[in-house]
């Protein structure tokens, strides 16, 4: 298969990543053309005026290549190519030209810890046997006792359950995730030369840059050791341990040499092509090795996701991440919601309670320097679905762990009084999730326009973070003295100040001194020379 023709570069901005916007695209949730019930590539080129209007910089769309779609997408057989689900090459070339055109960005979902089971490297290895050159492209190992019946180590998914399964001939190989998502194996040159390969074929076509799944994982250590435990030994999973331990199957050191044999094929492109791992490490200092000159250009930082709603736990997060990123010289990224994680409307509170939170944390998400991440459906305030029935359940991870991820995947609502609310074209009634009857009052159509909605809030925050040259900039923060339970902090650009306060206190706070508001949370009332700032609110004071 060939790769298209190599399209002009959006901007020679080599730096644009530094203190963009980029908007995660689910794509099967995100917008369908062809009333299948499943968002597509045509589904987003259709709507990309509408993250324009938004004010993102670039959108970062989930796996899209061709699968079996056992874990939507993130068990991939072919790296070359689009599942006839979402389009074809053809749609992917369409959608990048156009949001090119539109001055968006975009950033593709890249899988190299492991492949689908249905890929032809790992059928030719159940085929070929034990021993062979095409089993050593993955993880393959015998088992212990006497006739090879236990798996090889105590290793656990993190779906569930064991990380190995047997193969009819005795062997067993490794899997991190589900069976059909088996582990290659990083050290063979053939895995290594093939993902360069990868990378050439999609910058070829104009992508911006790369998300790496799981990051932190293509290196195992070698003769695979135990961990220790496991659920099934003493009741404790493995995977509790994610940016907290040690495990013999996670960021080892190794791994860095493939980072630093893909930054100079990213150098080679021009119109500053990135790369931003998903990784998880023990401390923070480990995780900073992802990124550097010579290696990714960014690591998502989780810790502002998992901050509890407290002025003291999102200031320890904030300080820690700024730090961080000083010593590295990368931007700190930002995220508050993704697709493997329970919306922030629901962990703040849920119902008006949460939304008013989420309202005041994407004001101090988006005036924090550095990248932000917004995931579809937050502008909208949408809450996690909490009652799908289990048989429409797609997540892997739901059948062997009951925990599910579908409620933060239900497609967005765009318009209409029923479901599914605009998400295929007119009169197309299907959806591969139900949304909830109350998404009607959050859809895009329903929002638009509407003075103090959420939408209008996002649009507002953007607007102002890219045209405001206080927010310009990477330049780091100054925080203020305030009352106990309130953050506020400034950012400067020469004679300009712009301000922002989050009042996390429990009582109402009157804030002065800090110039004229720009945009906030929630209403504010004017009190002798300041303003009054409600509970579970934010705003931005820009004095010039």
């Amino acid at each position: 298969m060939t790769s298209a023709p190599h399209p002009t570069p959006l901007t020679a901005d080599d730096d644009w990543w530094r203190s963009a916007v980029v908007y995660q695209v689910y794509v099967r949730s995100f917008a369908d053309s062809n009333s299948d019930g499943v968002g597509d590539l045509e589904g987003i080129r259709q709507r990309l005026p509408y993250l324009r209007d938004l004010g993102v910089d670039a959108l970062w769309l989930t796996p899209f290549y061709t699968s079996p779609q056992i874990d939507a997408g993130y068990d991939v057989a072919d790296y070359r190519d689009v599942d006839p689900l979402f389009g074809n090459l053809g749609d992917f070339d369409a959608m990048i030209t156009d949001a090119h055109a539109l001055g968006l960005r975009i950033i593709v979902d890249l899988v190299p810890n492991h492949t689908s089971s249905a890929h032809p490297w790992f059928t030719a290895a159940l085929a070929a046997g034990p021993g062979s050159p095409e089993r050593e492209r993955y993880l393959f190992a015998d088992g212990k006792g006497e006739q090879g019946e236990l798996p090889p180590n105590d290793w656990e998914s993190i779906f569930g359950g064991p990380a190995w399964t047997r193969v009819p001939d005795g062997q067993w190989y490794l899997h991190l995730f589900d069976p059909a998502q088996p582990d290659l194996n990083w050290r063979h040159p053939e895995v290594r030369a093939e993902f360069e390969d990868v990378l050439r074929f999609w910058l070829d076509r104009g992508v911006d840059g790369f998300r790496i799944d799981v990051a932190h994982g293509m290196i195992k250590a070698e003769g695979l050791p135990d961990v220790g435990f496991n659920s099934m030994t003493t009741g404790q999973r493995q995977s509790e341990l994610l940016g907290k331990g040690w495990l013999p199957y996670f960021d080892q050191d190794e791994v860095h040499d493939i980072y630093r044999a893909w930054r100079p094929i990213l150098d080679s492109y021009p119109g500053g092509r990135m790369a931003v791992a998903e990784a998880w490490a023990e401390t923070p200092q480990r995780l900073a090795r992802y990124i550097g000159p010579d290696e990714l250009h960014q690591a998502f930082s989780f810790d502002f996701l998992d901050a509890t709603w407290s002025a003291d736990s999102f200031r320890k997060v904030i300080d820690t991440a700024l730090a961080e990123s000083a010593i590295v010289g990368a931007p700190t990224t930002w995220v508050l919601s993704n697709h493997d994680r329970q919306r922030h409307v629901t962990r703040y509170g849920d119902g008006e309670v949460g939304l008013r939170r989420a309202r005041a944390a994407a004001l101090l998400m988006l005036s924090l320097p550095g990248c932000a991440y917004v995931y579809q459906g937050e502008e909208l305030g949408l809450p996690e679905v909490l009652d799908l029935p289990d048989e429409l359940r797609q997540d892997p991870a739901f059948l062997r762990t009951g925990e599910s991820r579908d409620g933060c995947r239900v497609p967005i609502p765009w318009s209409g009084e029923l479901a599914p609310y605009g998400f295929g074209p007119e009169g197309s009634e299907l959806s591969w999730l139900p949304a909830p009857a109350t998404w009607r009052a959050l859809s895009v159509a329903a929002q638009a326009g509407v003075t103090g909605s959420t939408l209008e809030l996002y649009r507002a925050a953007l607007r102002i973070r890219h045209e405001h040259p206080a927010l310009a900039g990477t330049d780091g923060i100054t925080w203020l003295e305030t009352e106990p339970g309130v953050l506020a902090f400034r950012r400067t650009a020469g004679d300009t100040e712009l301000t922002c306060v989050v009042n996390i206190s429990g009582a109402e706070v009157t804030v002065a001194g800090h110039g004229r508001p720009v945009v906030a949370s929630a209403d504010l009332t004017e009190r002798g020379d300041g303003h009054v700032l409600p509970v579970d609110a934010a705003a931005w004071f820009e004095r010039r």
